[in-house]
């Protein structure tokens, strides 16, 4: 199955560009209602995924060294060693490995550029349809996925 049946597209997704100050960051996110949200560079280019507690942990250990945040950008709360983006064409086991480890996949295209996400709770609902169908049904693939 395509994983392109699953992306939540960019124009649907709340998310963070780099150059936004933290005080933008901190209220987008607060709006959102998620406690992640993808980061982009202006051109388009998935950077990686901010937290709450990327916020927290920064702001506490620029408070312990007595040094003002005010210039901040939210491409430096960013650690790019979690929340990989994975390619349009990954495999469904390959996502769901993935998305074992975080709340939502970002799902870039063949140059790097984010097209949108894939959220966990939408694998876990699809799996357990799955589970729960006839036999005959779980071979079959959904109609949308099939275009």
């Amino acid at each position: 199955m395509n994983i392109a049946f699953f992306v939540k597209p960019k124009s649907m997704v709340t998310y963070l560009y780099g150059d936004h100050s933290l005080t933008r960051g901190l209220s987008r996110l607060r709006e959102s209602g998620y406690s992640a949200l993808p980061v982009l560079s202006r051109d388009g280019k998935y950077l990686g995924t901010v937290s709450e507690g990327d916020f927290l942990w920064y702001l506490a250990d620029r408070k312990a060294r007595d040094t003002a945040p005010r210039d901040a950008k939210i491409r430096d709360l960013l650690h790019t060693d979690r929340a990989k983006a994975m390619p349009v064409t990954t495999s469904m086991e390959e996502l769901l490995r993935c998305a074992t480890e975080q709340s939502f996949v970002p799902v870039v295209d063949d140059v790097g550029s984010f097209i949108g996400i894939v959220v966990r709770s939408d694998l876990i609902r699809y799996f357990a349809d799955r589970v729960a169908a006839p036999p005959r049904e779980r071979a079959t693939v959904p109609t949308a996925a099939r275009a």
